[in-house]
């Protein structure tokens, strides 16, 4: 679950790079990408009750970003998690995945601002008897409706270990309430064609400490009988300039 989306709750004077810009808290990615020869972190913990007798929580989930150019980040996903069953406790040391979001399309008027962001990790299928390489890809949109409001959108597919599809939508709206401090509302889902769907809705809150420090709460719940019950997640985030 993790993923998460800041572009989306500020000004269209905090859209610019002068201030961090993150993926998290929510499931909408942002269309912005890290700055040139910055290296941004944005981790996040999640307490997740998956169904009436078990739970899952997220020790963290962490997203490592390096601006290549001003049009391409390269991006990194390690995750530490821990299920908690009535039978037992399950950690796991998630697969890495590695990929990258590069600037497609810049906004003006109705047309929005998109991205592009492609990933794949390396997993063991037990249908296939092998490992294999699984992909996932999303477009991430963004229009401006005034200088306090902004909506994100996702469309995107990703794979399971078998090579099953799942298709992925989400629809967010960020609005500012002080240069600081942001919220949202967002409803995303998950869409597979041999699956029940996945609805699910959330909303948090941010709070810009300072240009390249950021901090984040969130949480929500699921609509469909597959969804998990609910969440909680807490994030921190920041970046710094390796090169001039």
């Amino acid at each position: 679950m993790k993923k998460a989306f800041i572009t989306l709750l500020f000004t269209k004077i905090l859209f610019s790079q002068e201030t961090i810009q993150l993926d998290r808290p929510d499931q909408t990615e942002t269309v912005f990408v890290v700055p040139r020869n910055y290296l941004q972190l944005e981790s996040g913990f999640m307490y997740e009750k998956t169904n009436e007798t078990d739970k899952h929580l997220h020790l963290p989930t962490i997203l490592w970003k390096f601006g290549l150019n001003d049009k391409v980040e390269l991006r990194v996903i390690t995750e530490f998690s821990k299920t908690i069953t009535n039978s037992e406790n399950i950690y796991q040391l998630q697969p890495i995945s590695l990929g990258f979001k590069t600037a497609l399309i810049e906004e003006k008027g109705i047309i929005p601002k998109i991205s592009f962001i492609g990933k794949a990790e390396l997993r063991k299928s037990e249908i296939l008897q092998r490992k294999t390489i699984i992909p996932a890809f999303r477009f991430t949109f963004q229009n401006n409706i005034n200088d306090k409001t902004s909506l994100g959108y996702n469309l995107g597919m990703f794979w399971n270990e078998n090579l099953q599809e799942t298709y992925l939508y989400t629809f967010a709206l960020g609005k500012t309430i002080t240069p600081q401090l942001n919220y949202f509302v967002e409803m995303y889902g998950f869409i597979s064609p041999d699956l029940p769907a996945d609805h699910r809705i959330n909303g948090g809150f941010t709070y810009l400490v300072n240009n390249d420090f950021m901090l984040d709460t969130s949480a929500g719940i699921g609509l469909s009988e597959k969804s998990a019950k609910y969440f909680i997640s807490l994030g921190i985030s920041y970046r710094i300039k390796l090169f001039p």
